[in-house]
């Protein structure tokens, strides 16, 4: 899907810029397709900018970061990238600072953990550009069947699983530990149990005592008992959980606001909480967010500065989130979102951002050990697995990983 998105009126002068941006598709249809956000947002800025043209070109998330990958190798970088990763630039030295494409006011406005995680050693260069939590979705149709209350401790949740169980019900907890997105359900748990993918600055700590003893409980207490579902978690994808409970097939599961939607569409009456901990609701949620990129190739800094600070202005940030059920990656809308009515669904996410963890994307070595979890954590549950033994084997990636970006 392509949307080039012509300026008004060009005379040809030698101040006459064009800028080009590709950027990922958000939608679900033609209708909500994200060239269709990007042609209003670029027709109202180009209307009060002549001399500078916006092309936008919009790729699915399935290629839009190989997409601009050959276009940075073939030497033709496109002025601005919307991806999922920036740190690999970032280290090569193609990039703008982001104070260098943004506005003071701006750049200020970023949610603090975003900013922070659009770091490499100090210097911000990812400029966060949508965001999302997870929390625990659970089914209230099936709670109250078996007179449950929503958990707040894991001992709760498997007391919760095991009634959920006895009913029949499918997957009373779906642990998707799959290919398709396990490093997600691997790090929300790892910080429900006070650990984490890299608890220091320097390095990783895969295998630290907190997160040995949250994989040896899901393995004990969750997978061993049968209180995951039919498919092993090692197998379950988290596309593949989310279908099944908007089929009603679940209990509970970890889930982020575009599960809202499909659930609702399917009838399903659902309620949302914090992810339960040891001891009570986890301190610290899980938070994701996609990159805005600036590429120093081309030599537009003050074009893209411009049209930028536009982008991130308040009433384009809250149109974007709301369209797309995401949360706003600024100070200021996420403000107005809070005390907004109309989206007081995303209420329970917003909640989580202050007191989110993203993961460590300012790292070059991120993208490996995040391919190796997806490869071998479901591994840690199955039965005969070693928790200790595969979150070795993960931490001896990181370090491999880690050593050689540091190179």
């Amino acid at each position: 899907m392509t949307a080039v998105l012509a300026g008004c009126g060009l005379t040809g002068d030698s101040g006459d810029v064009t800028l080009r941006l590709v950027a990922a598709d958000y939608g679900d249809s033609a209708a909500n397709s994200s060239a269709k956000y990007w042609a209003e947002l670029v027709e109202a800025y180009e209307k009060d900018h002549p001399g500078v043209t916006v092309e936008v070109t919009v790729h699915s998330w399935n290629d839009v970061d190989r997409e601009v990958k050959k276009l940075v190798d073939a030497g033709k970088a496109p002025d601005m990238a919307q991806i999922g990763a920036y740190s690999d630039y970032a280290a090569k030295d193609l990039l703008y600072k982001a104070g260098d494409v943004l506005s003071i006011p701006a750049q200020a406005d970023f949610v603090p953990q975003l900013a922070d995680a659009g770091e490499v050693r100090g210097v911000q260069y990812g400029m966060p550009f949508a965001s999302s939590t997870r929390v625990l979705f659970y089914n209230k149709t099936l709670f109250a069947k078996a007179g449950l209350t929503p958990p707040t401790t894991w001992s709760e949740l498997a007391e919760n699983a095991a009634a959920l169980k006895a009913d029949g019900v499918k997957y009373p907890y779906a642990l998707p530990l799959g290919p398709e997105e396990a490093q997600a359900e691997t790090m929300q748990w790892l910080l429900s149990g006070g650990g984490g993918y890299a608890e220091t600055a320097t390095g990783y700590s895969i295998d630290s005592t907190e997160n040995v003893h949250t994989f040896t409980w899901l393995k004990n207490e969750l997978v061993g008992k049968d209180l995951t579902g039919p498919v092993a978690p090692g197998k379950l994808n988290r596309a593949d959980a989310f279908t099944a409970f908007a089929a009603g097939q679940v209990g509970m599961l970890n889930g982020h606001p575009s599960l809202m939607k499909a659930a609702a569409a399917k009838g399903v009456k659902f309620g949302m909480v914090p992810m339960p901990g040891v001891d009570g609701p986890t301190k610290v949620s899980m938070g994701v967010a996609d990159w805005m990129t600036a590429f120093s190739k081309n030599g537009h800094a003050e074009q893209i500065k411009d049209f930028l600070t536009f982008v991130y202005s308040e009433k384009n940030v809250l149109a974007f989130s709301r369209e797309y059920d995401l949360l706003p990656v600024t100070n200021s809308a996420s403000q107005t979102m809070t005390a907004a009515s109309q989206d007081a669904d995303l209420k329970p996410f917003l909640d989580q951002l202050p007191v989110s963890e993203l993961y460590p994307v300012g790292r070059t070595s991120w993208a490996a050990v995040s391919a190796d979890v997806k490869k071998r954590i479901g591994q840690a549950v199955r039965p005969g697995g070693s928790p200790a033994g595969v979150l070795g084997q993960l931490q001896t990636t990181a370090t491999t990983a880690e050593s050689g970006s540091a190179g």
